[in-house]
């Protein structure tokens, strides 16, 4: 089932497939700062590094598609998908270390409003880092999530998540209409 996921990450047709100067001068900026972070800046190991950040900009330029990303979206994001990591972690915790073991598995079929692409193969990602839920497939408009404990609100979450990609990646997802057409969820 993983190759459901990869069909999202194929490149746009519409991406040039020769990166720019500007494309790779951001990635090298962005994973130098990464390798900074891991390594706290260690002089010894810029040796490895430093090959490592050039090859890995080039490589990412031709693979990955450019997307505009918000940076406002994205911290946005990050204090939200952590609050959500640790409450989850908790949860699952929690119900593990219970004698009985509370828990109500289900697969459920998400409907995505997301653009095709980076973005929907970010959800899935972010999804799967949630302790106790897991993106199984990806078809067309529609992502099927394995939950350890379904209520109501999972699906709600889910909703909060796609929104939260969609501002990282400057989408404005359409409303979702209710099964008869008159009322706005």
């Amino acid at each position: 089932m993983s190759g459901d996921l990869r069909t999202a990450s194929t490149l746009d047709s519409t991406a040039s497939a020769t990166p720019t100067i500007t494309t790779l001068l951001n990635r090298v900026v962005l994973f130098t700062f990464l390798w900074f972070l891991l390594t706290g800046g260690a002089a010894s190991s810029w040796w490895v590094g430093l090959p490592a950040i050039l090859v890995a900009a080039l490589l990412s330029s031709f693979l990955v598609p450019r997307a505009s990303i918000s940076v406002k979206g994205v911290l946005g994001f990050i204090p939200f998908f952590a609050w959500h990591s640790l409450r989850g972690g908790l949860d699952v915790a929690r119900r593990a270390l219970h004698p009985r073991m509370p828990i109500s598995p289900r697969m459920f079929d998400y409907p995505l409003r997301l653009e095709s692409g980076l973005p929907r193969v970010v959800l899935v990602n972010v999804i799967n880092l949630l302790p106790g839920t897991l993106g199984v497939s990806l078809r067309r408009n529609c992502l099927r999530i394995h939950a350890l404990n379904f209520t109501p609100s999972v699906h709600a979450e889910v909703r909060e998540f796609e929104q939260g990609v969609a501002r990282i990646f400057r989408q404005v997802l359409p409303e979702i209409v209710a099964r008869s057409g008159d009322e706005k969820v």
